[in-house]
């Protein structure tokens, strides 16, 4: 990768400073002559060896300086012409009686041995990545030292304390990228090596007998790597020699503190939760969960919320819906013939598990007691053996009858069509649950490939109740009943007597039990 520096007076931190990228280029400063001002500094923390140098350098300019009258002077000789004149220095490192080819290595060679990045880490660690380990290296721009030459021989090589030969210049720095990443991903703090994660504060997780309590927060040395790794890739790219991760945001910090009183809160609700019990109530029937089952449960805290095992509390629902469900167990039901049948079917009690969950979980982060009903997904009449009531539809497939008993007694029926047994359009038999009811409906089968339907039926009412099959006026048809159904029957529908299926409609209503036997 190639970067561009220059210099800038301030701290010799400000080594490379600037940047101004073009692909893969950066604009950056370079060592300056002020590296001087560090030196009270660096008597405490200790002088580089590129401050060193650069102060050697600088020292011997003023000591040629000095050395001179204090008019300006020129170089007699034509032979010097093709060295720099005393005093001549280039981002601060004296290049004086040297030739082109000369200044050019020295500086390079000084930028590419002296270059290091120090990484400052939380708890006053340190690692460092220096500039032979990356291929670092730094040149002047084409012509540059050439064009400063001629410049000083035109001028006619004037030096002296009243000249000043200090010249600043922006360098091109390069360095291996892919040796970058590979120091980067060594570093300590990338690796895991001594690392301790940050973690908010928290209340404890649950421990029979004891009472739930703040866990404070922790302030580990775990970095964002992906930040990390960013800022260490811009400090290479500028050039810069010191780079705090602190003050540049890369490592986590804790957001819940052990004295928020939002935490206290939860930690007095936990302890509320080992007093506290939940009771579910099935008619004559109950389920009471204890408080040491709910706060073994008990996960601690996370964003501001009272963690609870979701998936003890979704196994604890489970066991009731499989206790007290009825939908979809298999039911004796008295047809009004006077046959008893055994069906099976969605109506009935069904517990919505995922949302009686979701509530119960609820119920505990409150940490008060409470008595409940579940949460249903499918609801009956009652608790009772015969839990759909004394009002719904049967539907007699083989006797190809539908009746309407209201309050215990028949109040309407009817001959029917049912599914064609022939083509395997069955009527399903089963306990089911009127779905809705509406007038004027377009009832269409499968759509084909050109966009046209199976078939397209206009009824004056349309009452489902398994999906799409339910009870219909059939005007298409001049017979029902008998054995019609085994060969020229229904898609699956309940077919009935136009004449007759008004009065159905105004008797049904939605979720009333229909069944089919």
């Amino acid at each position: 990768m190639k970067r561009r520096w220059g210099t800038n007076r301030g701290r010799m931190a400000a080594f490379l400073l600037g940047m101004a990228v073009a692909g893969t280029t950066a604009t950056i400063t370079a060592f300056a002559e002020e590296t001087a001002a560090t030196q009270t500094e660096s008597a405490t923390t200790g002088t580089t060896e590129a401050q060193a140098a650069v102060e050697s350098t600088q020292a011997t300019e003023k000591t040629t300086q000095a050395a001179a009258e204090s008019t300006q002077m020129t170089e007699p000789h034509a032979a010097a012409e093709s060295t720099f004149v005393p005093g001549t220095s280039i981002n601060g490192l004296g290049i004086s009686g040297m030739t082109t080819e000369e200044a050019a290595k020295h500086i390079g060679s000084f930028y590419a041995s002296e270059y290091q990045l120090v990484i400052r880490e939380r708890g006053g660690r340190q690692e460092k990545i220096a500039g032979t380990e990356i291929g670092y290296a730094v040149s002047l721009p084409d012509g540059f030292l050439q064009e400063l030459l001629q410049q000083q021989n035109a001028a006619g090589r004037v030096y002296g304390p009243n000249v000043d030969n200090r010249h600043r210049v922006e360098l091109q720095s390069t360095y291996s990228e892919e040796a970058l990443t590979e120091r980067i991903n060594g570093l300590d703090f990338m690796t895991g090596n001594g690392i301790v994660e940050t973690a908010d504060a928290h209340v404890s997780a649950y421990e029979e007998g004891k009472p739930f309590t703040i866990v404070p927060e922790v302030w580990g040395n775990q970095v964002d790597q992906e930040k990390a790794s960013a800022a260490v890739r811009n400090a290479a790219a500028v050039g810069m020699t010191e780079l705090d991760l602190e003050a540049a945001g890369c490592y986590f910090s804790p957001k819940v503190f052990a004295d928020q009183e939002e935490l206290k809160k939860l930690c007095d609700i936990m302890n509320q939760c080992r007093d506290m019990s939940v009771t579910w109530q099935f008619a004559d029937s109950s389920e009471m969960m204890d408080a040491k089952t709910i706060c073994s449960w008990l996960l601690g805290t996370q964003d501001g919320q009272i963690l609870v095992d979701r998936e003890k509390a979704m196994a604890y629902v489970t066991m009731m819906a499989e206790k007290y469900d009825t939908s979809g167990k298999t039911r004796m039901f008295h047809t009004v013939t006077g046959r008893d049948v055994e069906l099976t079917g969605p109506y009935g009690w069904k517990i919505n598990r995922a949302a009686e969950t979701d509530a119960l979980i609820g119920v505990i982060q409150t940490g008060q007691s409470q008595t409940r009903e579940p949460v249903y997904a499918s609801v009956a009449v009652d608790r009772s053996e015969q839990e759909w009531g004394t009002t719904y539809a049967e539907v007699d497939l083989t006797g190809q009858h539908v009746y309407m008993v209201k309050d215990g007694a028949v109040v309407w029926d009817a001959p029917c069509v049912t599914g064609n047994l022939s083509k395997q359009y069955d009527t399903p038999a089963g306990m089911y649950s009127l779905t809705y009811k509406e007038r004027d409906r377009v009832l269409r089968g499968e759509k084909r490939p050109d966009g046209t339907y199976e078939y397209e039926s206009p009824v004056s009412f349309w009452m489902p109740f398994n999906g799409g099959i339910g009870f219909h006026d059939a005007s298409w048809r001049g017979s029902f009943g008998g054995e019609i159904y085994k060969t020229g029957g229904s898609h699956g529908c309940v077919n009935l007597p136009p004449d007759k299926t008004g009065a159905l409609y105004e008797l049904v209503y939605k979720g009333m039990p229909v069944f089919c036997y």
